[in-house]
């Protein structure tokens, strides 16, 4: 059938991921660093991932194309969503830790080095379970992965007293919105804060979390930190 769909102009392409965090129906997958079409079934044609895309790489066309097909991608999500952790992986087991009860053998390493501020796993927005305790009152960090290595004092400055979820919008072939929006709607959050690089790609996490907490229905208190590559607080 002939119908409206999108194009993406490879050329153009900066592999942010944006496009493929906004297309809710996961008709878009980031692959070898560009956008890629990969399901035009799934693909309603109405245009989500347009505002998203910050390099005006995407555009619509009328031509032959199978038709929308909202049955499968429904059946996709569900599937997604229930998805089991992969393989029952030790790594992946839920863990709490309790920072306020150290010992005072480790406070008083706190001389020569810094401890650290992570006081549950996993981390990774992958892998952490929608419905943990610890969200439950918690003051949610949604940080880029390269983040906690460009800015020396992470721990200190920004883990410390929250909970936090990692991911890189360019490298992970997944639409972070829902499972952040099930995060937020789900869980009584506290506030929310985004720790980005300046890299255009990470604007692919700002825009997952900012989709998130309108689609979860919630107000929340929220703000964005940039850190530049080489270590600095922008914004």
């Amino acid at each position: 059938m002939i119908r409206k769909i999108i194009k993406i102009d490879e050329k153009k392409c900066n592999g942010c991921g944006a496009c493929a965090e906004a297309c809710h129906e996961g008709a878009i997958q980031m692959i070898n660093g560009k956008a890629k079409l990969t399901r035009e079934d799934y693909c309603d044609g109405l245009g989500d991932c347009l505002p998203a895309c910050p390099a005006g790489a995407i555009t619509f066309e009328e031509r032959e194309a199978p038709a929308y097909d909202e049955k499968a991608v429904l059946a996709a999500k569900e599937e997604k969503l229930s998805a089991p952790l992969p393989c029952g992986c030790p790594g992946t087991a839920m863990k709490s830790f309790e920072r306020e009860n150290e010992t005072l053998f480790l406070e008083t390493q706190a001389a020569s080095r810094n401890l650290s501020q992570l006081t549950h796993w996993p981390v990774q927005i992958k892998l952490v379970p929608v419905n943990a305790p610890y969200f439950e009152g918690a003051k949610l960090l949604i940080a880029a992965d390269c983040s906690a290595y460009a800015y020396g004092n992470f721990h200190s400055d920004f883990i410390k007293g929250r909970k936090v979820l990692i991911g890189c919008p360019k490298l992970d072939a997944v639409d972070y919105t829902e499972k952040l929006t099930q995060i937020i709607r789900n869980n009584n959050i506290e506030s929310v804060t985004v720790v980005r690089m300046e890299v255009p790609c990470c604007g692919g996490l700002e825009y997952a979390v900012k989709s998130a907490l309108k689609n979860s229905g919630k107000f929340i208190p929220w703000n964005v930190v940039t850190i530049s590559s080489d270590g600095r607080i922008l914004d």
